[in-house]
């Protein structure tokens, strides 16, 4: 132990082609699908079109590679090749030193039809599945689920491990009902976020078939930066960037609070993209409301106890929540470089590594960089 010779990317990203869908939706959608319209040079970017609609094709995803120049709108041949050919991932992923990577996406389609949103989440895992089948050892999948229905999400998740994927990714909050919600950004939203506002939320015994089915079949569970969205519309990036962190600690107190982890004590749950440096915080700040409002809820442990056991969360750079590693909440972090993303480390993953964990031995960083990805994704 202690020996790092295969790091672990705890968070990844594919970023499948604007057209893949109609190859993977079933027959009686076909055709449905987004398609690309190159645009002029005067646009500068290309165009999706997709139900009636005409956008900017957005490469904010895939700008590894383009240096500082984080291009919101662009044309599909400036899509980073890394992000939808395995071949070219593990390319990238031996410049920049990775051992294997856990891959997020990716989906759905930003639907107005509900039956084709739901469709959508099943043909991005069969594209996923498509692309770790490539190398196993090295790409690790994770399933995108909705949850609107809780045996649906059941059937999704058997189906994920029987695809091989290590994980599924729900909303942050349940989602209410159908994805009514006018398509587009905004549908793709819900898949990442659901309904905040909702009378459904996780610690209900509704829920508990689809943590006992996780359990059965060995998966974690995530999810993903986004749980409310600070500024909506996203008018001014950087402060929703800065919110969209801490939020996540929300879901995890209703998981925790509500008694999920007493019922369901070997779930493995991940706020994955979050930063780690509030987790520390956060668990010592849910002790102390629990001991002053002892009797509104009884838990078998204190709350932080629950954060190091079943909560693990991923982080990009972070040497805060790197130096709170061994208080109360804080143990479960995982290293990523969120390629190909704007905010990736790629291609100087090494470089940032060294400078976040600068004075740490081997047998320290093992845990961040290796151990706790390991564990969490079943590696």
């Amino acid at each position: 132990m202690g020996h790092i010779d295969h790091i672990i990317d705890a968070d990844a990203h594919v970023n499948p082609p604007a057209t893949f869908w109609d190859q993977y939706l079933p027959s009686n959608m076909k055709d449905r699908g987004p398609q690309i319209e190159v645009g002029s040079e005067k646009d500068g970017h290309d165009w999706v079109l997709f139900e009636g609609t005409r956008k900017p094709l957005v490469i904010l995803t895939s700008v590894a590679g383009l240096g500082r120049e984080h291009k919101m709108m662009g044309r599909a041949a400036d899509v980073h090749e890394g992000g939808f050919l395995p071949a070219a991932r593990l390319k990238d992923m031996d410049k920049d030193g990775i051992g294997s990577a856990v891959l997020f996406g990716g989906g759905p389609l930003g639907a107005k039809d509900n039956d084709l949103f739901i469709e959508s989440f099943r043909a991005y895992n069969r594209w996923l599945a498509d692309f770790i089948s490539y190398d196993r050892k090295r790409l690790v999948g994770v399933a995108y689920l909705p949850m609107q229905d809780v045996g649906e999400a059941v059937a999704m998740l058997k189906e994920a491990a029987k695809q091989g994927m290590s994980a599924v990714n729900i909303p942050a909050f349940p989602m209410s009902g159908k994805a009514e919600v006018g398509g587009g950004f905004a549908a793709q939203l819900l898949a990442l976020t659901g309904d905040p506002h909702g009378e459904r939320q996780y610690d209900s015994p509704e829920f508990d078939p689809f943590w006992k089915a996780a359990i059965d079949h060995n998966m974690a569970i995530t999810i993903h930066l986004g749980a409310r969205v600070a500024r909506p519309g996203m008018t001014r990036l950087l402060p929703h960037m800065v919110m969209s962190k801490v939020s996540m600690g929300e879901p995890i107190a209703i998981m925790v609070f509500g008694g999920v982890f007493d019922r369901f004590p070997d779930l493995r749950f991940g706020s994955i993209e979050s930063g780690v440096g509030w987790f520390a915080w956060m668990g010592e700040y849910m002790d102390n409301i629990y001991a002053g409002h002892h009797g509104t809820v009884e838990l078998k442990h204190q709350p932080s106890y629950y954060l190091d056991k079943n909560v693990w969360g991923s982080f990009i750079r972070d040497k805060v929540g790197i130096q709170q590693r061994h208080l109360k909440g804080g143990h479960n972090i995982m290293w990523s470089s969120d390629y190909p993303h704007s905010e990736t480390s790629w291609p100087d993953s090494m470089g940032s590594i060294a400078r976040q964990f600068d004075g740490l031995t081997d047998e320290e960083r093992y845990p961040i960089l290796i151990g706790n990805a390991k564990t969490f994704y079943n590696l």
